[in-house]
């Protein structure tokens, strides 16, 4: 073993004495850098020199200046100087962390790397606080670099290969590993301008975080299940010191969700809820379990559809047509139900889901009823009066798009206006499709796909025009269609009476014009008879 005389020795080595450290920060070395730092040697030699520590009979381990190290191999030089010092493998640690975050080309995942590699040790014990002490750097700093080593492996190539940034991979880093791939094709948008063939575009690291923050983040102020209770679901415990919380592990989500305390854990939260409304049902057997999703549920379910129940609202009605709203009216029939799927799962509500209600379900009982003349007419009447209050929200609809000014980008417009004719049923997609002259030439053609290229193609002002359409169809499928329509109407200052009363003088025409074309009834033709 090589004997140090002093606590720092300095000599000349040869290279062959020396061997590069395995817990060196730096893992990668750009060619064209070494390439001119060994032109430089090779002309002024190493002039700084390289921090070692003996570990055998003529072998040193490189603590830091494996650069330079390799810049003097490429040089052909045959020794070079070093500072020979004893040092434990934590004091190698700590030093080449700190030597390197001096250097602005060491990868940040080689960074997180080596902080990790110092909390491992068993002696002397690092904390977050005393690592940021040593490098000179915030805590939330640390943390954030050390969530890098938790990056999903499609996320680490990504970033290896400069595909997204810095931010981008702290933002992915902060969230779980099955929602990181997701998150990570949030990071670009394909542009087809200028061409056929779709470009990626890597968007801003803030729409990343705001995409986050509405896709992967769940507000706890409103989940339906108690955040202390540690029996709902065993194994994760309360919400209450989760490091999953942003409300509780700031230091890792500083910068994010800062205006609310959310799961992070999207999986977690729902297998709460799920096990909130088993607790619920077990406890209460009668409760009624609805749904808030469109479709059927499973065969043989319990749970009652959308269409089969009436919920009651709390608030009181604010107009005449809230009044006469059945939704703002109670019966004996009303009892208490749990969200058991669907949106607001777990919540318990008010609802009326008795089919024999005359107040909640009176088009049912009127289907029971004997078809007289008089139903008849009842309902040719209501189906006219549906149909020019459809048209009217048509025309408002279309005179509020009208009315959208152009303030966003084209690439932010585009960006929100996809997710959302995603989120819009197909029905109601096609609505705005064929306002906008989209139609299917085949049974086959999806209309999704036709409305997602006739968005690309679209100017700015038509996007903002969408955007709004968009937004008070999806807002009227969980509210009432009136009303979202006069609120944007008054926003955009659009003329709802002169609309209604334009489709009103239409649908009249229209029925004149039926009318006339009706051929006579045998009364009237007796008569033309006896007056010819």
């Amino acid at each position: 073993m090589t004997t140090v005389q002093t606590q720092s020795e300095y000599r000349d080595l040869p290279l062959g004495w020396l061997v590069v450290s395995p817990t060196n920060p730096r893992k990668t070395f750009d060619e064209d850098a070494m390439q001119e730092l060994a032109a430089s040697i090779r002309e002024s030699g190493v002039l700084q020199p390289l921090l070692v520590r003996p570990r055998a009979e003529r072998s040193f381990e490189i603590v830091f200046g494996e650069r330079r190290y390799r810049g003097a191999a490429m040089a052909e030089k045959e020794t070079v100087p070093v500072c020979i010092r004893e040092m434990t493998d934590a004091q190698v640690l700590e030093a080449q962390l700190v030597e390197n975050l001096q250097r602005q080309d060491v990868h940040p995942l080689h960074e997180a790397q080596g902080f990790a590699a110092l909390l491992r040790l068993e002696e002397p014990k690092y904390s977050i606080e005393l690592i940021a002490a040593k490098c000179g750097k915030h805590p939330g700093y640390v943390t954030s670099r050390l969530r890098l080593t938790e990056l999903a492996p499609a996320a680490v190539e990504a970033f290896t290969k400069d595909e997204i940034g810095l931010g981008h991979a702290l933002l992915l880093a902060k969230i779980q590993p099955g929602q990181q791939e997701e998150a990570l094709a949030a990071c670009w948008q394909e542009s087809y301008a200028g061409g056929s063939k779709a470009k990626r575009i890597l968007l801003p690291v803030r729409h990343l975080r705001e995409w986050i923050e509405h896709n992967i983040l769940l507000e706890l102020a409103t989940a339906p299940f108690s955040k202390e209770d540690t029996t709902l679901v065993p194994e994760a415990g309360s919400c209450v010191e989760c490091p999953k919380r942003t409300g509780h592990n700031t230091l890792l989500f500083e910068g994010i969700a800062a205006q609310h305390d959310s799961c992070s854990d999207p999986a977690c939260y729902a297998a709460k809820v799920d096990a909130h409304v088993k607790r619920t049902v077990a406890a209460k057997p009668k409760l009624v379990q609805i749904t808030t999703a469109y479709g059927k549920p499973a065969e043989g379910s319990s749970v009652v559809p959308r269409n089969q129940y009436v919920e009651i609202r709390q608030e009181k009605p604010k107009n005449k047509y809230q009044q006469e709203a059945p939704e703002y009216k109670t019966c004996k029939f009303v009892t208490q139900a749990i969200v058991a799927d669907g949106t607001d799962k777990g919540e318990l509500r008010k609802v009326c889901a008795n089919p024999d209600c005359p107040v909640h379900h009176p088009k049912k009982q009127q289907r029971r009823a004997d078809p007289d003349a008089a139903i008849k007419a009842a309902q040719e009447k209501q189906r006219r009066e549906e149909a020019i209050a459809n048209t009217t929200g048509v025309r408002v609809l279309a005179a509020i798009a009208d009315a959208v000014p152009v303030r966003l980008m084209k690439r932010d417009l585009l960006f929100v206006v996809e997710r959302l004719a995603g989120l819009v049923e197909e029905r109601r997609l096609e609505f705005v499709a064929r306002q906008r002259g989209i139609k299917r030439e085949k049974d086959s053609d999806s209309i999704a796909k036709l409305f997602a290229a006739y968005l690309r193609r679209a100017e700015e002002s038509v996007l903002g025009s969408v955007l709004v359409e968009l937004t008070i169809l999806l807002t009227a499928a969980r509210q009432q269609t009136t009303r979202v329509l006069n609120e944007a109407a008054a926003l955009y200052k659009v003329d709802t009476d002169a609309i209604a009363s334009r489709v009103k003088q239409e649908f009249a025409a229209k029925d004149r014009a039926k009318v006339s074309k009706k051929p006579p009834t045998k009364a009237e033709s007796a008569k033309l008879k006896r007056t010819a």
